[in-house]
């Protein structure tokens, strides 16, 4: 009789340790959702871009057309960090004059040096698809106001100096 008792005391207390997991589990999907949302009502206070399927969908960052982000770029009123995740060995004269050069796979040890989490921040690589996992990485990181260019170097309108982008450094 003790041995039935004692193994079902150890059943509840299981039942009860994973209920206590998924309460977990809620509460961290809630919070983050209620964080995305919040940044999503930033952006559009701030009358940025912001894609449909960001708020459908519940993406944590945009996707910008290379021509967008250009257009960005050249707005000297915005203010915006360009960071390049593409390899290191990406040629020095083919990448955006003033843009930050963190390699994504230095990414996450190097996050840091992005000072601000609330400026806008256009993620550009090589080809794009470096981009959206640098985006994913720094959302995990507490970024969100992230935009990831379409298509990256390979599709950017625009010539080498044409205007020296601003980073972020204090």
């Amino acid at each position: 009789m003790d041995l039935k008792f004692f193994q079902m005391l150890e059943m509840i207390n299981n039942r009860l340790s994973n209920i206590e997991k998924n309460i977990s589990r809620i509460d961290e999907k809630i919070d983050y959702s209620i964080t995305l949302q919040r940044n999503h009502l930033i952006r559009i206070k701030n009358g940025q871009d912001i894609d449909d399927s960001m708020i459908l969908m519940g993406r944590p960052y945009n996707d910008l057309p290379p021509q967008r982000a250009f257009q960005i770029t050249m707005d000297n009123d915005m203010d915006f960090m360009l960071l390049d995740v593409s390899r290191s060995e990406f040629p020095q004269d083919e990448r955006i004059e003033g843009s930050i050069s963190i390699p994504l796979e230095e990414l996450e040890s190097r996050h840091l040096e992005i000072i601000s989490k609330t400026t806008p921040i256009l993620v550009i690589s090589e080809q794009g698809l470096r981009s959206i996992q640098a985006c994913e990485l720094l959302v995990k990181k507490g970024f969100f106001n992230l935009n990831n260019v379409s298509g990256g170097h390979e599709f950017w309108p625009g010539k080498r100096g044409q205007r020296k982008i601003s980073s972020l450094d204090p």
